[in-house]
């Protein structure tokens, strides 16, 4: 085969796996009925494409999926509350500035946004953190706190590329069935995966 054609034969390959991937995280978190599936669904998602990062590209993936799925499926659910409760937090947070008039609200509105901010990007690290590191969920919201703060490129990288995805699927809709999710998250993990190891050649320095 010609050079060419091999790039196309990985190329397809590549789709396939994200599509499939997309297509097993939608599945599986219909099968938690959402609420209960979303989470753990999730966190196999990030999981696979974790070890396709790290160069273990010939896993079973879906035996990789349904075995975190099983196996995170309580702890990553706790993950998930703490989660739902931030964004109930911003949800509300949102509200009342939308209600609320007068010079007050002119005054806290710059402090509300950045936390605000601050909570979605940690929201974002949450989930590479959960799957790299054995941590408990304190140490986790720690962790993805203090990485928010320190890498302030990467964070721009990481939102630049969701709302890349944003658009394409806002216009090309179907696309986000098949490659939504996986795209998302594959944006998230590689560029928290740059953190992870800038963050363990600094402890190898010192």
């Amino acid at each position: 085969m010609s050079k060419t054609a091999n790039r196309a034969f990985a190329a397809t390959e590549w789709i396939t796996r994200f599509a499939y991937i997309n297509l097993l995280w939608i599945g599986l978190t219909l099968m938690g009925l959402v609420v209960f599936g979303f989470f753990p669904a999730t966190i196999s998602m990030f999981a696979v494409i974790r070890k396709w990062l790290m160069g273990e590209t010939d896993i079973p993936v879906f035996r990789t999926f349904w075995e975190t799925y099983k196996s995170n499926f309580f702890r990553s659910n706790g993950l998930g509350l703490i989660i739902v409760i931030v964004a109930g937090l911003i949800v509300l947070d949102l509200v009342f500035m939308r209600n609320a008039g007068g010079s007050f609200i002119n005054v806290i509105q710059i402090p509300i946004y950045l936390f605000m901010f601050a909570a979605v990007m940690t929201m974002l690290y949450l989930f590479p953190i959960y799957v790299h590191y054995e941590l408990k969920l304190t140490q986790m919201i720690k962790n993805s706190f203090l990485m928010m703060l320190i890498n302030p490129i990467e964070n721009l990288v990481m939102i630049a590329g969701i709302v890349s995805i944003f658009f394409v699927v806002k216009f090309l809709p179907g696309l986000g069935f098949f490659f939504g999710g996986s795209l998302s998250a594959a944006v998230i993990m590689s560029t928290c995966f740059i953190v992870f190891k800038k963050m363990d050649k600094k402890r190898q320095l010192t």
